[in-house]
């Protein structure tokens, strides 16, 4: 049971309590606020202190350092402590100039490499015997092939072979348009029967016949069987005639009795031979020969024997011979003085010296001969000398 006025004071306690609680809390809350914000500010102040102390060292750092530098003399600062200063304007000037001088030595050592390099090249071609101009290629008795040096000593040929033509079936040689050359044959027992009526009409000048020869083995002379047929043959049929005869001497005393066979044969005939008697040692390919064992300067004196002899008889002497046999065999240093029969089976012969006749076929035609036959080509008209 309350008394009188209990319901009115029990009603505000409790009101009044929470409010003076509440109001202490939010106090409080509003003093830790302050203390916190305090506290804020000296750290803040703490700080911009200690940066302003270390701008001051730093400052006072640098004009230690300046003072130090105009004690000793020198400008360098702190900030002149750059890595790069360490290698100066002029020394890599210096560095730039040596590496360009390096890169220019190189270059001109290749320059040098290159031209020394080409010179080789030059002189490798200048001595190549196949385009220098003073070698000719010789084909020997083997097959194989040698180039030979050219003397400076015998006369060269000068002939133009632009100006050679065949006209039916025949070779002859112009100048100016004019034919200056004259054809011919050449004939033996092995020819067989000739008629030169024919010759003659089928345009050939002169004919050149076997006289004989002298066994390769058994080193005996003998006459062509066919030669007193085809010499008075040839002359009947108003062709001019020249001989040779097929040598094997060993000695000079040899080679002049040949010549001496000849001469007697000729002996009928002289006013018929107005072409050269031809002294003949080709090699024999599928034999051995009796010659076969002369030196060069042996068959040079062998050939020089029956020359001289022929000509002291009042004939013209010649030589007849391959490229090879000419160059390779005989020292025609030696025969000069004679006039050279050329056998060269090609368009164009390369042989490099003066020759009179040139036999460029073994295996021609023409009326006359039945068969293959020789035809050879002289640039010299020996019956108008």
């Amino acid at each position: 049971m309350r008394l009188p006025g209990e319901e009115d004071v029990g009603g505000g306690g409790p009101s009044v309590v929470y409010m003076i609680i509440g109001a202490a809390a939010f106090i409080c809350v509003l003093v830790f606020a302050l203390f916190q914000a305090n506290r804020s500010k000296n750290s803040g102040s703490d700080y911009l202190k200690q940066l302003g102390e270390q701008k001051e060292q730093e400052a006072a750092a640098e004009t230690a350092a300046d003072d130090a530098a105009q004690e000793t003399g020198s400008k360098l600062r702190a900030q002149d402590l750059d890595f790069w200063d360490m290698y100066p304007e002029e020394d890599a000037e210096a560095q730039d100039g040596q590496e360009d001088d390096a890169k220019s030595t190189l270059d001109e050592k290749a320059e040098r490499e290159r031209q020394e390099q080409k010179e080789k090249e030059e002189q490798a071609a200048r001595e190549d015997p196949s385009t220098d101009g003073k070698h000719t290629l010789v084909t020997l008795p083997d097959g194989t092939e040698e180039w030979v040096l050219i003397s400076p000593y015998l006369s060269k040929n000068t002939y133009d072979y632009t100006n050679l033509e065949d006209k039916a079936g025949l070779k002859r040689y112009l100048e100016n348009d004019k034919k200056i050359s004259y054809v011919g044959v050449d004939i033996s027992q092995q020819t067989g029967s000739v008629n030169f009526e024919s010759l003659k009409a089928a345009g050939i000048d002169y004919v050149m016949i076997r006289l004989g020869a002298r066994g390769y083995s058994t080193g005996q002379i003998t006459v062509d069987e066919k030669f007193h047929e085809n010499i008075e043959g040839a002359a009947a049929a108003g062709l001019d005639v020249g001989v040779y005869f097929y040598s094997q001497a060993v000695s000079a005393d040899e080679a002049a009795q040949e010549a001496s066979v000849v001469i007697q044969n000729l002996e009928p005939y002289k006013a018929s031979v107005r072409y050269p008697v031809a002294f003949d040692m080709s090699l024999v390919g599928s034999d051995q020969a009796r010659s076969d064992g002369l030196s060069r300067d042996d068959r040079t004196t062998v050939a020089a024997a029956f020359l001289e002899t022929v000509n002291a008889a009042g004939y013209t002497p010649m030589v007849y011979g391959d490229k090879e046999w000419l160059i390779k065999e005989v020292d025609l240093t030696r025969l000069q003085q004679y006039d050279i029969w050329l056998a060269q089976e090609q368009d164009i012969p390369d042989y490099p010296y003066r020759f009179a006749m040139w036999q460029y076929t073994t295996s021609g035609t023409v009326n006359g001969i039945r068969g293959d036959a020789n035809l050879n080509l002289s640039f010299i008209g020996y019956s108008q000398r």
